[in-house]
């Protein structure tokens, strides 16, 4: 019942690395117990305990089974529903031996830069180290005697995988299983920053010395077309996330940054935004303003700018005044200036800019405004 109280959209879930945990847990305790339980108390890598659902298991002495179908709470997941998968069998040749493989649906890595073993499975380090140790809480004495090697599987995973960023990071075939702390919170950021951060390592180690950082699907597109001769693992979508982007661009020693934006996000980092989210504050209109001014734009509507709420209504008045190229060309040239003050000489940096439709308005870069 307090769990239906609760305010829609503050439920939290579980990562697939916690449920792939518990299914291997359960599994190991059908090992030992000759049944599967239809629950079991899995421990989080935090430490926290708790109770997940076996929503099937099966025994036959040397080999067991288990599925935990995951529940990401109220957030937005693509994994929502999926059936992490634990067939755990006895390794008699290798007493005291604990493997933990990837099986269908688990992504492979294909490409260096995640810190996984290239051939490997796509399973991060920290749900890889839950697995063994809630394996090794049960096996017990199991375990010393004969081995054990655990598989992780999620039926449909490739189909999954398809609606993820893990094709463009390398990670091919499957699912990644994931987690640090175990649980989902509902529209989190911590998981899109990650993202954004491994996005960008992964170029690195690829060797490319150029990243593109567009803040949404529309400009990724934009960008993907305006330059298309560099390879897809080039583009990150960095959404909000200005300051870990350019943070981790900095310390894997990339040369080169183009970012792609409208109005309303570049508008952000021209006024010194780490965050370009639209709740961190507003836009500043009069700044818009005084960069329409600094093109000759009338005083009246310069006024009414600094009146209006929106980046776009600036965008709208200099479109309707034949102003649009000259304005955004001057926004991006602001943006360039402040980043390249925020990161001096650690990258060189081009600003494209689109409208709401996709089409290329202006671009700013560091050599043309270098003084």
């Amino acid at each position: 019942m307090a769990e239906q109280k609760k305010r829609k959209g503050t439920r939290t879930g579980f990562t697939t690395g916690a449920c792939a945990a518990a299914a291997a847990r359960a599994a190991t305790l059908g090992l030992v117990g000759d049944r599967v339980p239809a629950r079991v108390d899995c421990e989080l890598p935090r430490g926290q305990a708790v109770r997940f659902a076996v929503t099937e298991g099966r025994c036959d002495g040397s080999c067991a089974h288990a599925v935990v179908v995951k529940d990401a709470g109220d957030d937005p997941d693509r994994t929502h529903g999926a059936r992490l998968t634990a067939d755990v069998r006895l390794l008699p040749a290798a007493p005291g031996r604990l493997l933990i493989e990837g099986g269908p649906g688990v992504g492979t890595v294909t490409m260096p830069g995640l810190g996984l073993a290239v051939g490997g499975p796509a399973i991060n380090p920290v749900p890889r180290r839950n697995i063994a140790d809630n394996v090794r809480a049960v096996a017990g004495s199991l375990l010393v005697r004969q081995g054990l090697a655990v598989r992780i599987s999620v039926p449909g995973g490739e189909k999954i995988a398809q609606r993820t960023l893990n094709p463009r990071l390398g990670i091919l075939g499957g699912i990644s299983i994931l987690g640090t702390s175990g649980i989902v919170y509902p529209y989190s950021t911590a998981s899109f920053r990650a993202t954004v951060v491994q996005g960008i390592r992964v170029a690195a180690a690829q060797g490319q010395g150029i990243v593109v950082l567009t803040t949404g699907r529309r400009t990724e597109k934009f960008a993907l077309r305006e330059l298309a001769h560099l390879a897809p693992v080039c583009f990150v979508q960095m959404g909000d996330f200005l300051s870990a982007a350019l943070d981790t661009v900095v310390a894997v020693g990339i040369g080169e940054v183009v970012i792609g934006g409208m109005v309303g996000k570049l508008t952000k980092m021209a006024q010194g935004a780490s965050m370009t989210h639209a709740g961190r504050g507003a836009v500043d209109m009069d700044l818009l303003a005084d960069l329409a001014a600094e093109i000759g734009a009338p005083f009246q509507v310069c006024t009414e700018i600094r009146r209006a709420r929106t980046a776009r209504y600036a965008a709208e008045r200099m479109r309707d005044l034949s102003m649009l190229m000259d304005f955004h060309r001057a926004l991006a040239e602001r943006v360039v200036h402040d980043l390249t003050g925020r990161y001096p000489d650690r990258f060189r940096l081009q600003v494209l800019v689109c409208d709401p439709d996709g089409n290329r308005i202006a671009e700013a870069t560091s050599d043309s405004c270098a003084h």
